[in-house]
């Protein structure tokens, strides 16, 4: 194993008990520094965005998949130590670590090239620890190389928010210089809005939060309203970031004929009873999103540095990850919530 001894404390959050995020699932732990085995990189956490898979483990919407899990899988760290057989990694590197943590590479989806799909599929937070945390690990061969010159905090919300937001534009359809409906406008959305804008896409964009109104029309949304209202032309695509069900049928009726619709959360409530004339004739389709492939990641960070995205932060304390899944909760995050150790 390269690099330093890993005797020492991890400080870093973990979901205790599901729950409302009011009663305080998330709690302070303290542990001993896990060394990298076969295949793994040791990480001092830098920065680590904060997603609402992250608040909805925290809630219990999805069921844990281990008990005290830390969560977290927008990381950016730099190697402090590198296990047995990793190659193309050394010690002090900056790497970003990711939702998607490891898949079985022989099964008929990873062969076709939709290792997303692969059911043996595990997920960084959820089935092993994660970011909210001062150290982690991460699989070498899901991990990607960052610029050395960038801020921390700006390039934790590509891991996730912008590589899902990627796919989930992917997903959309959407056809050279068309017409985009964008519901709720968080973290992923802002970004996903910015790759749509950059192909000369025209975006709308509907959410109850004035302030991230604000932000789409700063970044050049043609039009932002509320989560309910019309956009003013029909949408040949539409994405749905917020976990809503009761906005599908409202972002169906809104796209033209043959228009595409893609649900791009990991959890949705529940969705009404579908009118199949106004919602789904005339050729329109209703598509979910699962996870990333590697190649989705590489893909949107290479777009992200040729478009020059820009990252809107809500900077905390990694003290403060409790305040920041609340605030997350409540849509008092401009951006994405980012947490930062030390």
């Amino acid at each position: 194993m390269e690099g330093v001894p890993t005797s020492g404390t991890l400080t870093g959050w973990a979901v205790e008990r599901p729950g409302p995020i009011g009663d305080g699932p998330l709690v302070r732990v303290r542990r001993a520094t896990p060394p990298p085995g076969p295949g793994e990189l040791l990480l001092a956490v830098e920065a680590c965005g904060v997603c609402r898979t992250d608040l909805h483990l925290s809630e219990g919407d999805l069921s844990p998949h281990r008990a005290s899990t830390v969560p977290g899988h927008e990381i950016v760290g730099r190697v402090t130590a590198v296990g047995e057989a990793v190659t193309g990694f050394r010690v002090g590197d900056r790497v970003g670590g990711a939702w998607l943590r490891s898949t079985c590479g022989h099964c008929r989806y990873c062969r076709a090239g939709r290792e997303n799909l692969c059911p043996a599929s595990l997920y960084t937070g959820w089935d092993a620890d994660g970011g909210f945390a001062d150290t982690t690990l991460v699989p070498a061969d899901y991990a990607y190389r960052l610029p050395d010159d960038q801020d921390a905090s700006a390039l934790a919300p590509l891991l996730c928010a912008g590589i899902i937001g990627y796919r989930a534009l992917r997903r959309s359809a959407l056809p050279p210089g068309g017409r985009l409906g964008i519901y709720g406008f968080g973290a992923s959305a802002h970004l996903a809005a910015q790759v749509a804008l950059a192909e000369g896409a025209t975006v709308h964009v509907l959410t109850r939060s004035a302030r991230a109104r604000e932000l789409a029309l700063g970044l050049g949304a043609s039009s932002a309203g509320g989560a309910y209202d019309r956009p003013p032309e029909p949408l040949d695509s539409a994405i749905l970031f917020a976990p809503v069900g009761d906005l599908v049928p409202v972002a169906l009726e809104a796209l033209d004929r043959s228009g595409t619709l893609a649900v791009a959360g990991i959890h949705l409530t529940d969705i009404p009873v579908l009118n199949y004339q106004r919602h789904l004739f005339e050729e329109r389709d209703l598509r979910s999103v699962t996870s990333n492939t590697r190649q989705d990641g590489r893909d949107f960070l290479d777009t992200a540095a040729r478009i020059g995205i820009r990252v809107t932060v809500s900077p905390y304390p990694l003290s403060r990850a409790d305040q920041a899944l609340r605030d997350l909760s409540a849509d008092r995050v401009d951006g994405a919530a980012v947490l930062v150790p030390g």
